[in-house]
């Protein structure tokens, strides 16, 4: 029998890198990324009680993904149980400065890897029957709307609707769920936060203050779990209590 791992793509930082270190506490984690230093960092700081792998590809070449993840899951002789995408891009730019090349990698990181990914994923050739969990970090903007992210936004809208479909597409075999973290610090945000006043007014509008990436891996372990087993094609909004704040 094959050893059950999480993949996790965008494993080399942020919200990414903080889910592999907590995931690896209990489970065999698969760290994805483009820098194939960066995840050997991020890998030294994950559980050794378990073994961890390292899966490297640029998920804005996104002809080259399902060959490269199929053959990674057979040279390895592993199986792939859960997923988790919070590989993410974000460029804060309004309309008008907006390129096809921003929205090319946005869609391409955001929401097209992520459903070619599941493809594999649920391919009897090279992972048989084995994926039982996706889970997709989308946005509180996927809800709501913003100056400057209308390209970011409708790639997590896409990712929410991907959602829903496949929970009906894979079901009863695969749960499918998804994640929308508020604000919170991390290298993608990290412009936002450096300005004093945009964090000053962010803050005030959070009922519980900005959060961090524990509280969204939190809701992704219990999503992987078999507690969530009778959960699928839902949006767990995890920001605070921002989205229903109408006082700021």
């Amino acid at each position: 029998m094959k050893t059950p791992y999480i993949l996790i793509t965008g494993s080399s930082s942020g919200i990414g890198r903080e889910m592999a270190i907590y995931l690896s506490k209990v489970n065999h984690i698969i760290l994805h990324g483009r820098d194939y230093e960066r995840l050997q960092n991020v890998k030294s700081q994950c559980d050794i009680n378990f073994d961890h792998k390292i899966w490297v590809q640029d998920l804005n070449e996104i002809n080259d993904i399902e060959r490269s993840l199929s053959q990674f899951i057979l040279k390895e002789n592993i199986e792939i149980s859960g997923y988790v995408h919070c590989a993410g891009y974000m460029k804060m730019v309004p309309l008008k400065m907006s390129t096809a090349q921003i929205l090319t990698s946005t869609l391409n990181t955001n929401i097209i890897s992520a459903s070619l990914i599941t493809k594999i994923l649920i391919n009897n050739k090279f992972n048989p029957s084995a994926l039982k969990s996706v889970v997709y970090l989308s946005s509180n903007l996927s809800n709501m709307g913003a100056k400057g992210m209308s390209s970011y936004g409708a790639s997590k809208g896409a990712v929410d609707t991907l959602m829903r479909c496949l929970a009906v597409e894979l079901a009863p075999k695969v749960r499918v769920n998804s994640i929308l973290p508020g604000a919170i610090p991390t290298e993608m945000t990290q412009a936002i936060f450096e300005n004093e006043e945009v964090r000053i007014r962010m803050a005030e509008t959070y009922p519980l203050g900005i959060g961090e990436a524990l509280d969204i891996c939190y809701m992704a372990e219990f999503l992987l779990s078999n507690k969530s087993k009778w959960i699928t094609g839902q949006q767990f909004t995890v920001d605070g209590g921002r989205s229903i704040n109408i006082s700021g």
